[in-house]
């Protein structure tokens, strides 16, 4: 089934994309949660439409190319976000997000696939690369800003990252000890802990006992 994504998709695509999706995936899941929409000819045609208007206003020559990234560079992109109090935010911002607010602050049309951007997760100062042309790259400041505040010092937010691995550390489980990875063992090999003790006890036995007649015939 062919399916608009409304939104980026994780291992799917990108906000606009006409991808195939398996029927059930699509109603189940994507249909549902509003991520994408049905393809008909119309809306394909209309999307086609509009990449094409905008189209105009991306960069066709190196000189294009070289205006463009010295607007980018002159640049500074902002969002607020929600954010925990560790600096974690409640989302991300995506590639998608990044050229939709080129578009609407600068009216520079930039392909999502062209920014050199893993989602960031973070409030934080960024520079974010981008390919505007062959040879053309440039990097944009990026401010990611906790929704109603400030963004903190470098300082600040390094602490705060350091804070969140700590929690995440004390909450991931303990690694398997000797008893623990015992326990797996038997279950793989459908027995229980103490007969695999027992034959454990036993192979030792045996190997002092060969031993030992080694020892007497020598």
């Amino acid at each position: 089934m062919n399916v608009i994504l409304l939104k980026d998709v994780d291992k799917i695509g990108l906000r606009g994309d006409v991808v195939s999706v398996a029927r059930g995936y699509a109603r189940n899941f994507l249909l549902p949660r509003k991520l994408a929409e049905e393809a008909t000819d119309a809306r394909v045609a209309e999307l086609r439409k509009r990449d094409a208007q905008k189209a105009r206003h991306e960069a066709s020559t190196a000189d294009q190319a070289e205006a463009i990234a010295k607007t980018l560079r002159e640049t500074v992109l902002r969002f607020e976000v929600k954010a925990g109090p560790t600096g974690a935010l409640f989302g991300s911002v995506t590639p998608t997000n990044i050229a939709d607010e080129i578009w609407r602050t600068r009216k520079v049309r930039i392909d999502r696939r062209k920014i050199d951007l893993e989602n960031i997760k973070r409030i934080g100062r960024y520079d974010v690369p981008i390919d505007v042309f062959q040879d053309v790259r440039v990097e944009v400041k990026t401010l990611v800003v906790p929704e109603g505040g400030e963004l903190p010092s470098d300082e600040e937010l390094e602490a705060m990252a350091a804070a969140e691995l700590a929690e995440q550390q004390a909450a991931a489980p303990p690694e398997s000890g000797p008893v623990e990875e015992f326990e797996l063992l038997a279950e793989e090999i459908d027995a229980g802990p103490e007969d695999i003790a027992a034959e454990s006890a036993s192979d030792d036995f045996d190997e002092t006992v060969e031993v030992a007649a080694e020892e007497n015939e020598l």
